[in-house]
């Protein structure tokens, strides 16, 4: 299944902050960097996506979107251990400075694990943690989430290292200059670790799934769920490119440095929508 980048339509709430955006002569508000996950499981012969939809008192509340957020001061500063590519590595497919780069994908780590209770981690560079939804783990990620540890802390404890190579990267979006929180997002692919599940964890959300990407973008279009252009086209994105396996293929040549930043169309006759810059 494909979708007409040529336009998107556009959540009356975003169609309001822009109209007063624009009326009001609004300055853009500087994007924080963040990261999010797109966890796919194999399916039958397909496979899936797990999607949340963030609480309506949130920004983009009521929006279908994958786990994930901004980064954090820690994630810059962490020394834990490392397997995968270097940070070095990380910089050059992401296209910032090592430090930068390591803080997003520590960011993509802590945020899949506070979201979603999957950690991409395990005692060796080759392998990765089980089932992580005792009791103990979900008091760890509380402590994480609330900020009253940090997420090396929480690994070494554990005598764990972070498995960087899990993360795939994919893009980067940066949201529009109206809207009154931006982010730059870098997006990642992972593959549900085996022994894992995902859980109904975050507060941010109200409801989580886990969804085939043909069925999702479709009821998408059918208007049952709400999702922005970042959403619509990396599913698209995820869908052209095959099967699990093509998808990590297809993760080696993605651009994940150059964003692409929605522009929302506002006519006064028409409906107002997104096209992609």
């Amino acid at each position: 299944m494909t979708i007409d980048s040529s336009g998107f339509p556009a959540p009356p709430a975003l169609v309001e902050h822009a109209r007063r955006f624009q009326a009001e002569g609004g300055t853009p508000a500087p994007p924080r960097v963040a990261a999010t996950v797109l966890l796919l499981r194999p399916a039958g012969s397909d496979f899936e996506v797990y999607v949340i939809r963030r609480v309506a008192a949130m920004a983009f509340g009521g929006v279908y979107a994958f786990p994930g957020g901004g980064v954090d001061p820690s994630d810059s500063e962490a020394h834990l251990d490392w397997a995968g590519p270097d940070p070095l590595a990380w910089a050059g497919r992401l296209g910032v400075a090592p430090p930068a780069a390591q803080a997003v994908v520590c960011a993509a780590a802590r945020e899949v694990f506070e979201e979603a209770g999957v950690l991409l981690a395990g005692p060796d560079t080759g392998t990765v943690v089980g089932d992580v939804s005792g009791d103990d783990w979900e008091t760890a990620r509380q402590d994480l989430e609330a900020r009253r540890r940090g997420f090396a802390g929480l690994l070494a404890e554990r005598k764990l290292t972070l498995r960087s190579d899990l993360l795939l990267p994919w893009s980067r979006w940066i949201t529009p200059e109206f809207e009154p929180r931006r982010f730059d997002t870098y997006f990642f692919v992972a593959l549900l670790p085996e022994g894992q599940r995902t859980r109904d964890v975050s507060g941010e959300a109200d409801h989580t799934m886990w969804v085939r990407p043909t069925d999702a973008l479709a009821r998408a279009q059918a208007g049952e769920l709400t999702m922005l252009p970042p959403t619509l086209v990396t599913l698209a994105e995820v869908i052209a490119a095959g099967d699990l396996s093509d998808v990590a293929r297809a993760s080696a040549t993605r651009d994940a440095a150059t964003p692409v930043t929605p522009r929302l169309h506002l006519p006064e006759d028409g409906t107002p929508h997104f096209t992609l810059a």
